[in-house]
């Protein structure tokens, strides 16, 4: 199974948005790694890393990170460079919008989409546009 990790600069967003996803897919691994290691708004590094090597324990097939803008992005990528791209679960970055591609993302790794296809349908969803009539 594929499982999460969700980066926020606020740890109440992070653990919002985990809320939401295991609402709809409580099976699936997700961790919140959100705001600073005293509290505070920003990003983490050592959060992040913490929380790809707890859920890659629980993940064998891979652990996805979704962050949501900035620094949380960046933070993460500095997190999978340093991991190296042999390692084991394999960790990847998803292109999409913080919540709703996290409960989508989660719905299909609880379905059992491979991390490829789970980050194709999350690039894609991040082109949806909300319309309310």
């Amino acid at each position: 199974m594929v499982g999460f990790v969700l980066v926020s600069h606020s740890q109440k967003l992070a653990e919002g948005a985990k809320e939401l996803g295991l609402m709809m897919a409580p099976d699936v691994p997700a961790e919140a790694a959100g705001g600073t290691a005293d509290g505070g708004l920003g990003t983490d590094y050592q959060k992040i890393w913490d929380a790809v090597e707890a859920v890659g324990s629980a993940a064998s097939d891979g652990v996805i990170i979704i962050a949501d803008m900035g620094s949380s992005r960046m933070t993460a990528e500095m997190v999978l460079e340093d991991r190296g791209e042999d390692t084991s679960p394999p960790a990847f970055l998803a292109d999409c919008a913080f919540v709703e591609g996290t409960v989508l993302s989660m719905i299909n790794a609880s379905c059992g989409m491979t991390p490829e296809q789970i980050l194709a349908a999350a690039r894609e969803e991040a082109s949806v546009k909300k319309q309310f009539s």
